[in-house]
């Protein structure tokens, strides 16, 4: 594993001071719900997005743990960053099963966006089909609802019992 006092002297990780603390909190209190809201929200018209939206869910409520918890923010490479304090700070596989997931989800469609990129000029985009519509909305809805959801209870039982 790797030391926070390491990726404090890398940069990648800091220490927040009294005075922002409240500011962090709020920011992340506010913006996790906001993602989970949208990400149910859109799961059957913007399926990709619901997924890209849940997992921002997942990385907020983290750095809203790490915050309020810890006094840490994450201040480069922000995903992998995230994973690594948290599987430094907390011992619990399930919870770091979970964000692996999410972040897993997460790369997966920014691969898939690279892809689309290069492949931009073709008639058939992932919103051509109907049939690539309703496999994305069904990972969307188990992403949400098997992945998202649980995680982001798990970490609000961290953050002191309370279920959103």
């Amino acid at each position: 594993m790797v030391k926070i006092e390491i990726l404090i002297k890398e940069g990648k990780v800091a220490r927040i001071n009294e005075l922002e603390l409240p500011r962090y909190i709020n920011f992340f209190e506010n913006s996790y719900k906001e993602n989970l809201e949208h990400s149910t929200a859109v799961m059957v018209t913007y399926p990709r997005w619901s997924i890209i939206s849940g997992y921002y869910a997942m990385h907020d409520i983290t750095k809203l743990l790490l915050a309020k918890n810890f006094s840490l923010k994450i201040e480069l490479e922000v995903h992998a960053t995230t994973i690594k304090v948290l599987a430094e700070l907390i011992k619990n596989a399930e919870l770091l099963r979970l964000i692996e997931a999410g972040y897993n989800e997460f790369i997966t469609l920014a691969n898939d966006l690279a892809t689309a990129k290069k492949e931009r000029v073709k008639a058939q985009y992932y919103t051509g089909t109907k049939f690539m519509k309703e496999e994305y909305g069904k990972r969307a809805s188990e992403f949400i609802s098997e992945v998202v959801a649980t995680y982001v209870e798990k970490i609000n039982l961290l953050l002191g019992g309370k279920n959103d």
